[in-house]
């Protein structure tokens, strides 16, 4: 069971994990262990609330492909248990990002003293670039 929160948690049989073999460098053992882990987590088919569903969908992800899977690749360490450990913490804050939500914007307007410091200053600025142009002798 995979949790994400207080209230959501992912059932293991929801997420497919399969060893593959690492790629790089690491010599005879590379060809020889898979140890690379490759996660797949259909967002449709899971049992996450339909709310969540719709924000993965709309994150512009490049593990989330078009017909709605995530696709998680570790290999960063040598051992498949710790790739297995950081394919899953990796999904978990994946999802996480979705179930924090946005504290609406209230728009506000700028006072009316900040306002009339604003026109000041660019009166100022102009005046100074006018004194810059070219000098006219008579």
């Amino acid at each position: 069971m995979l949790h994400i929160s207080r209230n959501i948690s992912i059932p293991n049989h929801e997420v497919e994990l399969s060893a593959i073999r690492s790629q790089g460098a690491g010599g005879q053992n590379v060809n020889k262990v898979a140890s690379a882990i490759h996660l797949r987590f259909d967002i449709n088919a899971s049992s996450l609330p339909d709310i969540y569903k719709q924000r993965l969908h709309c994150l512009n992800d490049a593990r989330i492909s078009k017909d709605g899977v995530i696709v998680i690749k570790a290999q960063q360490f040598r051992t498949q248990e710790k790739n297995r450990q950081d394919a899953l913490e990796r999904l978990q804050e994946l999802i996480k990002t979705v179930t924090v939500t946005q504290k609406a914007r209230k728009p506000t307007r700028a006072s009316r003293s900040s306002q009339q410091k604003l026109r000041e200053k660019k009166i100022r600025q102009g005046r100074i670039k006018l004194l810059r142009g070219r000098v006219v002798e008579n």
